[in-house]
């Protein structure tokens, strides 16, 4: 089965058709630049425009960088203020040309769509301790799993270290701007590992964002963490699959009951079983936390 997933950073928004049995990307992704500034109506534009490189009708699964509950934006650090508190499921599915009763599009937290992505299909999958998806780009965001379920909105980029928010002194942009060497920018994210393995004690660390291309770089450089620490597997593209997931999974819910209440969770599949036309049944895109409601 084919979901399309949008992804949308600080610098570029991508996005592609998905097969959800493969967990990969069933075409080559399509990426504009991220305008700025960064406004709601602005960037609908470009995710439209990215949709519409494929012709797609089907169902839409979105990322944003910041907090999304019940499909509403609720922080905006990397983008445009106009973001807090806008219904951008609303704003995106009337973007893309649907009509009532068509299948909205899908919107939720960036990270924790890569790491649903890599706990189904990539670095986490098997993985039933703590783990912790951290991505590096614009800014750090994070997905942190404990039992294969996931904890929505972490944000944990945004944690004070040394009186700076994290991500202002260990994300990849801070390397860019102030042109950091691997061997400097590995003492930082080191630091921030050792913050936040502090606080969670997780058995894995999964590292994403374009910077996981690089992954022999930095990664070796970063000692004196009990952690595990892996490059994702999944490398930019986990995003992508991680929305396409969540449109997949919206749908299967089915509509809104009459009263506007949540539809009713369907029972789950057995463990391990197969499920013809979607992810791994059993898979972390299944789980009752932060699921559907956190993602519409």
């Amino acid at each position: 089965m084919k979901v399309f997933g949008v992804d949308i950073g600080g610098s570029g928004i991508k996005g592609a058709p998905v097969d959800l049995e493969r967990g990969d990307l069933a075409d080559d992704r399509y990426k504009v630049l991220t305008p700025h500034p960064a406004t709601p109506d602005a960037v609908a534009d470009c995710v439209k425009q990215v949709v519409d490189h494929f012709d797609w009708t089907g169902p839409v699964g979105a990322t944003y960088p910041g907090v999304v509950t019940g499909g509403t934006t609720r922080t905006a650090a990397n983008v445009d203020k106009g973001w807090i508190d806008t219904d951008a499921a609303t704003l995106l599915t009337g973007r893309l040309g649907g009509a009532p009763g068509a299948s909205p599009v899908t919107v939720l937290n960036d990270a924790d769509a890569a790491g649903l992505a890599e706990m189904t299909f990539g670095a986490g999958r098997g993985r039933t301790g703590t783990v912790i998806v951290l991505t590096f780009g614009t800014g750090i965001g994070s997905a942190v799993f404990t039992g294969g379920r996931l904890v929505p909105n972490t944000e944990l980029g945004h944690l004070e270290l040394h009186g700076h928010d994290a991500e202002k002194r260990a994300s990849t942009k801070a390397k860019e701007d102030e042109d950091l060497t691997w061997q400097h920018w590995a003492h930082r994210v080191r630091k921030y590992l050792a913050h936040v393995e502090m606080l969670f004690s997780p058995e894995l660390f999964v590292i994403g964002g374009g910077v996981s291309r690089k992954a022999e770089k930095f990664l070796p450089l970063i000692e004196d963490i009990r952690a595990e620490i892996v490059p994702a597997q999944l490398q930019n593209n986990a995003g992508i699959v991680g929305a396409a997931m969540a449109a997949h999974a919206a749908r299967a819910d089915g509509p809104p009951a009459a009263d506007g209440s949540p539809p009713a969770a369907a029972a789950p599949a057995a463990p391990g079983a197969s499920s013809p036309d979607g992810p791994p049944a059993g898979s972390p895109v299944d789980s009752p936390v932060g699921w559907p409601d956190a993602a519409r």
